[in-house]
């Protein structure tokens, strides 16, 4: 039995969350869509990040897609719109190519095995760990203060690249695991490793998020199908609002972001938690044999 199955196949009636009858068994309009993910988009420019935490739960629950579906289209998306970001960045030479070169590879290579070992756990426990981890982010960087601090890294190179190639690969792993854990594990990472200020820590970021979100992407397409029109479709959306975003990103201070950074997190993380709490009620009814209420 795989991790999580006593969360699966619950329904409305008895305490499960049925996301297309939450909202609409249809699509929004199609200016609503675009909308959105404007707004996907905007996000990941703005803050190297969030694109994950906004695509998924839309697609879940706007759209009725299952867990496992909505998180490999949300790599898809990401990974397209986190390139377009990326172009201002690089234009204002915001990028660090040789932290880039240490993260992105073995972020790839963590993506790939999250993706193909997600296929073992429920669309309950996907969802649970996704907004877990949205909160527990969320929380460490309203601890911070007004600024990140930005710790001394390891006097070694070598120590540094080990401490920097670690984080990638458990970072990636979370990525393709539940679609999250980009930008708002990356740029912190970046920020408190290796001693990069906030905009370049974003620009960096988004190298990072687009080469080892599609790599997620490849560890997923072997077990679940996707809409490939509908993730372009969508790609294409986020990617004007990238556009926008990353020229936005000049015009905002590193505070002002790390602000919005935390709130965005922790906005969707409740909702995402508050959905899913029914379901884990009733599993630990069925598992202990207490009757449902």
């Amino acid at each position: 039995m795989r991790l999580g199955d006593q969360f699966a196949g619950l329904t409305v009636a008895d305490g499960g969350v049925d996301a297309s009858s939450r909202f609409t068994s249809h699509a929004p309009p199609m200016l609503t869509v675009a909308v959105l993910f404007l707004v996907v988009g905007v996000s990941m420019g703005l803050l190297g990040g969030g694109g994950s935490i906004l695509t998924v739960p839309i697609l879940v629950y706007a759209f009725g897609l299952d867990a496992k579906a909505a998180i490999a289209t949300s790599l898809l998306v990401v990974g397209v719109s986190s390139a377009f970001a990326l172009v201002p960045y690089l234009h204002r030479e915001l990028v660090d190519a040789r932290i880039a070169l240490i993260f992105g590879p073995v972020s790839m290579a963590g993506a790939f095995i999250g993706g193909a070992l997600a296929r073992e756990l429920s669309d309950a426990l996907l969802l649970g760990l996704f907004a877990g981890m949205m909160l527990a982010t969320a929380l460490a960087m309203l601890l911070r203060g007004a600024e990140l601090p930005a710790l001394k890294p390891p006097t070694s190179a070598g120590m540094r690249a080990f401490v920097l190639a670690l984080e990638g690969a458990a970072v990636g792993v979370l990525t393709g695991l539940v679609g999250a854990g980009g930008g708002f594990l990356v740029v912190p990472a970046l920020v408190l490793l290796a001693g990069l200020d906030m905009r370049r820590a974003v620009g960096t970021s988004l190298a990072i998020i687009s080469v080892k979100s599609f790599a997620g992407l490849l560890g997923h397409v072997s077990h679940v199908p996707i809409d490939w029109s509908l993730g372009l479709a969508l790609a294409a959306a986020a990617a004007v609002g990238a556009v926008a975003g990353g020229m936005l990103s000049r015009r905002i201070s590193g505070p002002r972001l790390r602000r919005g950074f935390a709130a965005l997190v922790a906005a969707a993380g409740v909702f995402v938690l508050a959905s899913q709490l029914p379901a884990f009620g009733v599993a630990t009814q069925a598992a202990t044999g207490e009757p449902a209420h």
